[in-house]
């Protein structure tokens, strides 16, 4: 479908784009815009959507492209667009956005909007209250299920979901939630008070994005009410906006396990080189001073290099070895650990369980390098240097695997920083030393 379009764009086919938008749902064409380099043929496409998915298309595309929009329209059609947004997809696009397309944006905004613009974006950064949306269905209590439905057709075109509803008191007061099923299935002269749950789970403004999510997980919701400290409903959560802070959340992770620093969204065809070159710099400056360690422990063992040579060329294979096993057990460690599956009071649960895989692990590769290392050298003794010293590596790299991110996380570290860049560090260091003084023993060097 992209291909269709890209061919029309180049034919000037405007009518041919115009039909095929369509039937086009509007992710699709949001991907087709992202894929527009030229600013002036972005615009063009964009000009010739229909106007009532417009802004709806225009909450899916790219920072970028929403700016060259943005730069291009006048303040009537900007208006339209933010008073069309969802409050909450209206303030991720502004927290992308310069300081001058904000103020154009806002100078283009109802006063109405313009205040809750400015409210949620008073938000600190990655809590419910930056990811929540206003628009949702509030019901009075005493309300019957009639009336209810009446309300809810008043309220639907502007609200984000009616799948759940929400109950409150004349003070806005959160006293319970009511699916759109248990609605359907009532009487009609029943009030709400007496089907709704007033067993409520709900998130306050301040409650880190993360910990959203994790509740999204284990409740199996569509939808998460937030309130503030006197229990008012000031806005929900939806499903939606959980899974866009998940890919966030596991991008940030992965980042950080990478050993890369990074502050923003931007694509990676589209960040610049000495953008890449300051994201990555500072760690790898930092790993690789703290190499030094292991090539001063590597020199103080030059004797015994000068003895066997063999002994230099397995020792990447144990390094190996114990990194991959190191890697392995932290990502399961802070898998288990973002799914609240383990916390630090279970340090010695895991320790104890740990300690027989890793022992289990290190005899089976053990013997495996004792056999492949008498094979290819012809030397029982020099198998047996090896697979010893790769028996207590491979604990020790799992030791620190799960032991690193547990202390990160009881420190309120964030786990993922710890799990790669140091652990490698500390784990180079510890093979060098453990492997050649178990060679130095063996061999007797």
């Amino acid at each position: 479908m992209t291909q269709e379009i890209s061919t029309l764009i180049e034919n000037k086919d405007f009518k041919g784009l115009k039909t095929i938008f369509q039937d086009m749902l509007v992710p699709d064409i949001a991907d087709a815009l992202d894929s527009i380099e030229d600013p002036t043929t972005i615009m063009i496409v964009y000009r010739l959507l229909p106007k009532a998915i417009s802004a709806e298309v225009f909450s899916y595309i790219n920072p970028e492209a929403q700016e060259t929009i943005v730069k291009s329209l006048n303040n009537t059609e900007i208006s339209f667009i933010i008073e069309e947004l969802a409050t909450d997809d209206a303030v991720d696009f502004l927290e992308e956005m310069p300081a001058n397309i904000v103020e154009k944006v806002l100078k283009g905004a109802t006063p109405e909007t313009r205040r809750t613009i400015n409210k949620y974006l008073s938000y600190k950064e990655d809590t419910a209250g930056a990811i929540m949306t206003p628009e949702f269905v509030r019901l009075k209590l005493g309300t019957t299920v009639d009336e209810a439905f009446d309300h809810i057709r008043n309220q639907c075109e502007e609200a984000e979901t009616i799948n759940v509803l929400y109950v409150v008191d004349e003070k806005k007061v959160l006293k319970g939630v009511l699916t759109i099923k248990e609605l359907l299935l009532a009487k009609k002269s029943q009030i709400v008070d007496e089907i709704l749950t007033d067993n409520v789970v709900a998130a306050t403004t301040d409650m880190d994005q993360e910990k959203i999510a994790t509740i999204f997980s284990k409740y199996d919701f569509l939808a998460l009410p937030v309130v503030d400290k006197e229990n008012r409903i000031v806005g929900i959560v939806t499903v939606d906006d959980v899974i866009d802070v998940l890919k966030e959340e596991t991008t940030e992770d992965f980042e950080k396990m990478a050993a890369i620093h990074t502050s923003d969204d931007e694509p990676y065809l589209k960040t610049s080189p000495f953008k890449l070159v300051a994201r990555r710099f500072t760690w790898l400056g930092i790993l690789l001073i703290t190499g030094i360690f292991t090539s001063m422990l590597i020199e103080a063992y030059e004797t015994t290099f000068a003895s066997i040579s063999a002994l230099i060329c397995l020792l990447p294979m144990l390094m190996g070895a114990g990194g991959n096993c190191g890697t392995q057990i932290s990502t399961i460690v802070i898998r288990s650990l973002s799914l609240k599956e383990i916390t630090f009071k279970d340090y010695f649960k895991v320790f104890f369980k740990e300690f027989f895989v890793s022992l289990m692990l290190g005899i089976l590769l053990g013997i495996i390098a004792f056999i492949a290392v008498t094979i290819q050298h012809g030397s029982w003794l020099l198998g047996l240097a090896v697979a010893l010293p790769l028996i207590l590596v491979i604990f020790i790299a799992d030791f620190l695997g799960f032991s690193l991110p547990l202390l990160a996380k009881k420190l309120k570290l964030d786990p993922a920083l710890i799990a790669t860049p140091i652990l490698t560090t500390i784990l180079d260091c510890c093979v060098v030393f453990v492997y050649f003084n178990f060679a130095s023993w063996i061999l007797t060097l």
